[in-house]
C-alpha cells in the first residue's frame, strides 16, 4: 500500500521557489531543498520525481502568483486604454521597491533561460510561451490604447514593449535604476501613442 503523502505540496512548492530564485536551479543542491522545505530527498522525489520535477513545479507556482497576476491588467474586460501605461507603470514600481539584498534574484523564469534554456527543450519552451503570453496581453490593451491602428503595428508595439518588459527584468539584476529607466521610457512612449491616437 502506498504511503499517504503528510506534508502540504502547495508550501513545499512556495518553498523550493524561493530558493531556486535565490540560488537558481545549478547552484541549488537537493541539501538546500531540503532544508527549505523540511523534506528528506526520498519525500521530495516521490513526490516531484526529481529535483528538476521540482524546480517545473516552482516555475509553474511562480507563473500562477506572480507573472499572471501582474499581467491581469493588460487583459481584464474592459481594457482600459491606460492599460500598458498602468501595467509599466506598476513594474517600474516593483523594480523601485526591491531590497537591495533581493535585486540579484530578477525573474525566475528569465533566469533559468540564461541558466539552461539554450539546451533545455522544455524550459526553453515555458520562457517563450511566457514571451508570447506577455505579448499577446500587450497586443491587447494596445487595440484599447488605439482601437484604429493596423494589426501589423499593434503586433510591432508589442513585441518592442515584451523586450522592455524582459530586458527590465533581466536589467534589474545589474541595474535596479536603469531598468527602471527603461521601463519609464517605455510608459512615456505609451503616452506619446496615446496621445497621437486622440
Amino acid at each position: 500500500m502506498p504511503r499517504v503523502q503528510e506534508f502540504d505540496t502547495e508550501s513545499v512548492v512556495l518553498a523550493a521557489r524561493n530558493i531556486f530564485w535565490d540560488k537558481g536551479f545549478e547552484a541549488t543542491s537537493v541539501p538546500d531543498l531540503e532544508q527549505a522545505t523540511g523534506l528528506n530527498r526520498s519525500s521530495l522525489y516521490n513526490a516531484f520525481g526529481s529535483k528538476r520535477g521540482l524546480f517545473d513545479a516552482a516555475v509553474q507556482d511562480y507563473l500562477q502568483r506572480i507573472v499572471r497576476p501582474r499581467m491581469r491588467v493588460l487583459v481584464d474586460e474592459p481594457t482600459a486604454s491606460d492599460a500598458a501605461a498602468h501595467y509599466y507603470r506598476g513594474l517600474a514600481a516593483e523594480l523601485s521597491n526591491i531590497p537591495d539584498e533581493l535585486s540579484a534574484n530578477g525573474c525566475l523564469l528569465l533566469n533559468s533561460a540564461a541558466g539552461f534554456a539554450a539546451h533545455d527543450e522544455i524550459q526553453r519552451a515555458a520562457v517563450d510561451a511566457y514571451r508570447a503570453e506577455l505579448a499577446a496581453a500587450l497586443e491587447h490593451a494596445l487595440r484599447a490604447l488605439d482601437p484604429t491602428s493596423a494589426r501589423a503595428v499593434v503586433e510591432r508595439r508589442a513585441r518592442m514593449l515584451t523586450a522592455v518588459s524582459i530586458g527590465a527584468m533581466l536589467l534589474a539584476r545589474v541595474n535596479t535604476g536603469e531598468a527602471v529607466a527603461l521601463v519609464d521610457a517605455a510608459v512615456e512612449q505609451l503616452d506619446e501613442w496615446g496621445r497621437a491616437a486622440s
